[in-house]
């Protein structure tokens, strides 16, 4: 679904992404982990060209993306970050119907997705209407995901989407929405610093440094068989060499 190829961004003399490849497959869930400043989101976002690229190449479901305009790449792509990422000057209902409305969609098909959405995501109805202030976290993070999947995207980008939740809460609430067969279906793209949501959420995890993959393989390959002193380290804190 995502084949990435020789990436590289440099920003003035300081190279933050550096000749990276990898290919992730139609429903996949890649993670990418590692340090502040390592790169990973900068990876992340030259996926949907909100950072574009010094060199290389980016293909989704086979077409190079900078042939597409920006926006309308991005409309395709779900995109979800912390606290969901949403306006605060849009409602619920208005937040999920905000790329569907982009693409025309009729309003019957919008008004059904939004419901199918609020019952998937275990959103009660009675705060459509309501604004992101008036939300708890959990709330305002499912809504942005609910925003992301309105068009079922093939691809959807995560960046540290949990990172403002209470760490009771930011279980629960990953553990929930990974659990959804429609993002289950998806491919799914998540930038984290948190090892033990990796390893949970992860098919695959790209552990980087210094702007490269040190390792790419399933957890319990980086867990059981780390490939330097780097990834042994950064995963020290966890369970080693003891199947997930």
């Amino acid at each position: 679904m995502i084949d990435i190829q020789h990436l590289t961004k440099r920003f003035a003399s300081h190279t933050a992404v550096d000749d990276v490849s990898l290919a992730i497959g139609q429903g996949e869930t890649l993670v990418l982990l590692g340090t502040s400043g390592c790169g990973k989101t900068t990876t992340l976002k030259m996926i949907n060209r909100l950072i574009e690229p010094t060199s290389g190449s980016i293909s989704v479901d086979g077409i190079d993306v900078v042939k597409q305009a920006g926006p309308e790449l991005r409309r395709r792509i779900g995109y979800v970050i912390q606290d969901g990422g949403l306006f605060p000057h849009y409602s619920v209902a208005q937040a999920i119907a905000t790329v569907p409305k982009l693409l025309g969609w009729e309003p019957a098909a919008i008004q059904e997705r939004i419901h199918e959405l609020m019952a998937k995501l275990q959103l009660p109805e009675t705060i459509l209407n309501r604004y992101p202030a008036e939300l708890s976290g959990g709330q305002r993070q499912r809504v942005g995901l609910a925003r992301a999947l309105a068009i079922k995207p093939p691809v959807v980008l995560m960046d540290e989407p949990f990172g403002a939740l209470d760490p009771f809460t930011r279980r629960h609430v990953r553990r929930e929405l990974f659990g959804l067969n429609e993002l289950r279906e998806t491919t799914v793209v998540l930038v984290t610093h948190d090892v033990s949501e990796a390893i949970e959420l992860a098919d695959r995890i790209a552990l980087m440094d210094k702007g490269r993959i040190v390792q790419i393989g399933p957890p319990d390959e980086l867990l059981n068989q780390p490939a330097n002193d780097f990834v042994r380290d950064f995963l020290d804190d966890q369970p080693q060499r003891i199947s997930r």
